[in-house]
Protein backbone atom coordinates (compact mmCIF):
# COMPACT_ATOMS: atom_id res chain seq x y z
CA UNK A 1 0.00 0.00 0.00
CA UNK A 2 1.58 3.24 -0.84
CA UNK A 3 2.89 5.34 2.14
CA UNK A 4 0.00 8.09 1.20
CA UNK A 5 -3.01 5.75 1.64
CA UNK A 6 -2.42 6.58 5.73
CA UNK A 7 -2.47 10.49 7.30
CA UNK A 8 -2.52 10.95 10.81
CA UNK A 9 -2.90 14.51 11.82
CA UNK A 10 -0.79 15.35 14.41
CA UNK A 11 -2.42 17.96 17.42
CA UNK A 12 -1.27 19.34 20.38
CA UNK A 13 -3.70 19.37 23.87
CA UNK A 14 -5.02 22.78 23.04
CA UNK A 15 -6.20 21.72 19.02
CA UNK A 16 -9.72 20.74 18.85
CA UNK A 17 -9.16 17.41 17.37
CA UNK A 18 -12.73 15.83 17.30
CA UNK A 19 -13.96 18.90 16.10
CA UNK A 20 -11.46 19.16 12.87
CA UNK A 21 -12.31 15.36 12.21
CA UNK A 22 -15.43 15.66 12.35
CA UNK A 23 -15.48 18.55 10.12
CA UNK A 24 -13.42 16.91 7.70
CA UNK A 25 -15.75 13.85 7.30
CA UNK A 26 -18.49 16.16 7.11
CA UNK A 27 -16.74 17.89 4.01
CA UNK A 28 -15.49 14.55 2.27
CA UNK A 29 -18.96 12.76 3.04
CA UNK A 30 -20.38 16.03 1.23
CA UNK A 31 -17.69 15.08 -1.50
CA UNK A 32 -19.30 11.93 -2.36
CA UNK A 33 -16.34 10.09 -0.44
CA UNK A 34 -17.84 6.54 1.37
CA UNK A 35 -17.08 6.87 4.92
CA UNK A 36 -16.36 4.12 7.68
CA UNK A 37 -15.02 4.41 10.84
CA UNK A 38 -15.45 6.33 14.14
CA UNK A 39 -15.38 9.60 15.59
CA UNK A 40 -15.37 10.26 19.25
CA UNK A 41 -17.36 13.26 20.60
CA UNK A 42 -18.05 15.03 23.67
CA UNK A 43 -21.04 14.83 25.03
CA UNK A 44 -21.99 18.69 26.43
CA UNK A 45 -24.89 19.41 28.74
CA UNK A 46 -24.58 16.22 30.98
CA UNK A 47 -24.28 17.40 34.22
CA UNK A 48 -23.39 14.75 36.27
CA UNK A 49 -20.75 13.20 33.73
CA UNK A 50 -18.58 16.06 32.82
CA UNK A 51 -16.59 13.57 31.12
CA UNK A 52 -18.83 11.89 29.53
CA UNK A 53 -17.92 10.81 25.86
CA UNK A 54 -19.63 8.99 22.42
CA UNK A 55 -18.19 7.19 19.52
CA UNK A 56 -20.18 8.42 15.92
CA UNK A 57 -20.30 5.49 13.50
CA UNK A 58 -19.44 7.28 10.28
CA UNK A 59 -21.17 4.50 7.94
CA UNK A 60 -24.54 4.56 9.86
CA UNK A 61 -24.81 7.65 12.04
CA UNK A 62 -25.43 5.58 15.35
CA UNK A 63 -23.93 7.33 18.44
CA UNK A 64 -22.44 4.29 20.63
CA UNK A 65 -22.35 5.75 24.31
CA UNK A 66 -18.21 5.42 25.29
CA UNK A 67 -17.98 6.32 28.68
CA UNK A 68 -19.08 4.19 31.03
CA UNK A 69 -20.32 4.75 35.04
CA UNK A 70 -17.81 4.09 37.46
CA UNK A 71 -18.63 5.43 40.45
CA UNK A 72 -17.78 8.92 42.67
CA UNK A 73 -14.11 8.44 43.06
CA UNK A 74 -12.86 6.23 40.78
CA UNK A 75 -10.01 6.80 38.93
CA UNK A 76 -9.97 3.91 36.62
CA UNK A 77 -10.52 4.04 33.09
CA UNK A 78 -13.85 5.55 31.97
CA UNK A 79 -13.36 4.24 28.44
CA UNK A 80 -16.58 0.85 28.36
CA UNK A 81 -15.38 -1.91 26.66
CA UNK A 82 -18.72 -2.77 24.99
CA UNK A 83 -18.24 0.39 23.36
CA UNK A 84 -14.93 -0.17 21.82
CA UNK A 85 -16.15 -3.17 20.87
CA UNK A 86 -19.10 -2.27 18.99
CA UNK A 87 -16.56 0.45 17.44
CA UNK A 88 -14.34 -2.62 16.01
CA UNK A 89 -17.60 -4.09 14.59
CA UNK A 90 -18.37 -0.91 12.97
CA UNK A 91 -14.81 -0.37 11.60
CA UNK A 92 -14.38 -4.21 10.39
CA UNK A 93 -17.73 -4.29 9.04
CA UNK A 94 -17.50 -0.80 7.20
CA UNK A 95 -13.71 -1.97 5.55
CA UNK A 96 -15.90 -5.53 4.09
CA UNK A 97 -18.48 -3.22 2.87
CA UNK A 98 -16.25 -1.61 0.67
CA UNK A 99 -16.34 2.11 2.39
CA UNK A 100 -13.73 4.61 0.25
CA UNK A 101 -11.84 6.20 3.60
CA UNK A 102 -11.79 4.58 7.30
CA UNK A 103 -11.12 7.82 9.90
CA UNK A 104 -10.72 6.26 13.35
CA UNK A 105 -10.78 9.28 15.51
CA UNK A 106 -7.19 8.80 17.65
CA UNK A 107 -4.32 6.91 17.89
CA UNK A 108 -3.60 8.00 21.69
CA UNK A 109 -2.97 5.60 25.12
CA UNK A 110 -5.11 2.78 24.23
CA UNK A 111 -3.54 2.49 20.75
CA UNK A 112 -0.07 2.41 22.51
CA UNK A 113 -1.07 -0.04 24.98
CA UNK A 114 -1.64 -1.95 22.54
CA UNK A 115 -5.57 -1.54 23.02
CA UNK A 116 -8.31 0.73 21.79
CA UNK A 117 -8.95 0.19 17.75
CA UNK A 118 -5.25 -0.55 17.05
CA UNK A 119 -5.93 -3.90 15.39
CA UNK A 120 -9.01 -1.63 13.47
CA UNK A 121 -6.19 0.66 12.19
CA UNK A 122 -3.92 -2.14 11.00
CA UNK A 123 -6.67 -4.20 9.43
CA UNK A 124 -8.15 -1.31 7.14
CA UNK A 125 -4.45 -0.75 6.17
CA UNK A 126 -3.87 -4.35 5.54
CA UNK A 127 -7.56 -4.65 3.74
CA UNK A 128 -5.74 -1.56 1.45
CA UNK A 129 -8.87 1.37 2.57
CA UNK A 130 -6.97 4.52 3.21
CA UNK A 131 -6.99 5.80 6.94
CA UNK A 132 -7.06 9.39 8.58
CA UNK A 133 -6.67 9.41 12.15
CA UNK A 134 -5.19 12.16 14.50
CA UNK A 135 -1.92 11.74 16.71
CA UNK A 136 -1.20 13.35 19.60
CA UNK A 137 1.86 14.72 19.89
CA UNK A 138 2.95 12.57 22.61
CA UNK A 139 2.52 9.72 21.07
CA UNK A 140 4.04 10.52 17.71
CA UNK A 141 7.01 8.45 18.28
CA UNK A 142 4.94 5.29 19.13
CA UNK A 143 2.89 6.29 15.83
CA UNK A 144 5.65 5.98 13.76
CA UNK A 145 7.04 3.00 15.18
CA UNK A 146 3.16 1.36 14.92
CA UNK A 147 3.31 2.49 11.13
CA UNK A 148 6.81 1.73 10.39
CA UNK A 149 7.16 5.44 9.35
CA UNK A 150 4.97 5.18 6.70
CA UNK A 151 2.27 7.18 5.74
CA UNK A 152 1.57 11.21 5.65
CA UNK A 153 1.84 13.48 9.00
CA UNK A 154 -0.20 16.88 8.39
CA UNK A 155 -1.28 19.33 10.21
CA UNK A 156 -4.46 20.49 12.47
CA UNK A 157 -6.38 22.52 9.87
CA UNK A 158 -9.20 21.11 7.44
CA UNK A 159 -7.28 22.00 3.76
CA UNK A 160 -4.05 19.97 4.46
CA UNK A 161 -6.59 16.75 5.10
CA UNK A 162 -8.94 17.61 2.03
CA UNK A 163 -5.62 18.34 0.14
CA UNK A 164 -4.47 14.86 1.42
CA UNK A 165 -7.71 13.41 0.18
CA UNK A 166 -7.57 15.23 -3.38
CA UNK A 167 -3.69 14.20 -3.92
CA UNK A 168 -4.86 10.60 -3.39
CA UNK A 169 -7.59 10.69 -6.07
CA UNK A 170 -5.02 12.87 -8.57
CA UNK A 171 -4.20 10.30 -11.23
Amino acid sequence: MPAHAIAAVVYKPTDNIEALLAQAARELAARGVKLGGVLQHDIAGVIDDPCAMELENLETGESIPLSQELGRGSVACRVDPDALARGSVAVRGAIERGVDLVIINKFGAQEVSGAGLRDEMAETVLAGVPLLTAVGERFLDDWKAFTGGEGVLLPPRLEPILAWWDQRKAP
